[in-house]
């Protein structure tokens, strides 16, 4: 009887011990994942946008409206594109994080886009960006947001 107790007492004991270092690495990795999206929200708004390409893995799978509704594989070449595009657009574009949600690999970021239309009105969009990140490296970015156009 004394055996079983101290063996059941053990078994707690280790997979408390293990407990506790899987929640120190999971915070350890919402720590770093938020430095991670921090500073790719300041390259974002500063346009510094290879800085902020080359955060991404060589071809990341992306989503965002304005290019329909499937994933696609993007290079970083077309990543500083598509930001520089936006930016002749919208020259002050900015974005505000409100707030940061993590699960694993995985930062989602509630968000609002601010800027000047090309016909002179002032914009506020909310965002949701899904990021996944793995080896220091943003591997996917799955945007959302209301893509459509009044007419």
């Amino acid at each position: 009887m004394i055996r079983l107790t101290f063996l059941v007492l053990l078994m707690v004991t280790l997979f408390s011990c293990n407990n506790s270092k899987q929640n120190l690495n999971n915070m350890d990795t919402q720590v770093t994942n938020k430095k991670i999206i921090e500073q790719y929200f300041k390259y974002f708004n500063n346009y510094e946008w290879q800085k902020m390409a080359d955060m991404y893995i060589e071809q990341p799978e992306m989503k965002d409206p304005a290019y329909g509704i499937k994933n696609i594989k993007m290079t970083k070449a077309n990543i500083v594109k598509k930001y520089s595009e936006l930016n002749q657009i919208i020259h002050d574009v900015h974005d505000n994080v409100i707030n940061m949600y993590y699960s694993g690999d995985n930062v989602i970021v509630e968000f609002e886009s601010s800027g000047t239309a090309p016909d002179g009105s002032k914009f506020v969009i909310p965002i949701c960006t899904i990021f996944e990140i793995k080896n220091g490296k943003i591997t996917k970015d799955l945007t959302y947001y209301d893509n459509f156009e009044e007419k």
